[in-house]
């Protein structure tokens, strides 16, 4: 059973998630995933959601998909009781899940139940097809992805920080662009789609 906690902004909405949860999450580790960030240049939302996790008395374990190896990726995915995807570059971190491999690890492991949260970009991957995405995300920081095809986890598609700055204008134009191709969930940062 999938067990999906997706968000715009998972510093926002911490508190929800241990709500939502209903687990202890004082000493439980978390695979936190921050590759997405690699290519931007703002990247506070980051550390931001890092310190969610240690102010909800989780540790911390952070892995590189672009740099580390995938042995070692595979192990601490499988070990610790959550994995974390952040936000940033949609294309960038499709492209690495890729590349390593990782993009299969982690379906995997969603299917057996491992709970999964997704934060922007972290939680876009999950769709089917994210060419909407181009939009907002610079398709070229990608340059060894073949197409758009994501990890098909989910039957719709987020598209996060729905009318929140700076993103309140081009979250508008993509949902009239693309809500009667795809079945577009919008959320804002203060939002979060819970499935368990």
């Amino acid at each position: 059973m999938k067990k999906l906690f997706l968000t715009s902004s998972f510093s926002d909405v911490y508190l929800d998630f241990k709500a939502c949860i209903q687990d202890e999450l004082m000493g439980k580790t978390v695979s936190f995933i921050p590759t997405a960030s690699k290519p931007e240049s703002v990247t506070f939302y980051v550390e931001n959601d890092r310190l969610a996790f240690e102010k909800l008395g989780m540790k911390v374990e952070i892995l590189n998909i672009d740099e580390d190896d995938p042995k070692t990726i595979v192990q601490a995915l499988t070990r610790n009781d959550y994995i974390f995807v952040s936000g940033g570059n949609t294309f960038y971190l499709l492209q690495e899940l890729r590349r390593s491999k990782m993009d299969q690890v982690i379906v995997q492991l969603i299917q057996r139940g491992k709970p999964y949260i997704g934060s922007s970009a972290g939680s876009i991957v999950l769709g089917a097809d994210l060419e909407y995405i181009k939009t907002m995300d610079d398709y070229s920081q990608a340059p060894d992805l073949l197409n758009t095809a994501g990890l098909d986890v989910l039957p719709f598609s987020i598209l996060p920080h729905f009318g929140d700055a700076p993103f309140s204008e081009i979250t508008n134009q993509i949902f009239n662009e693309f809500h009667q191709k795809h079945v577009l969930v919008p959320l804002n940062n203060r939002q979060f789609i819970y499935l368990d």
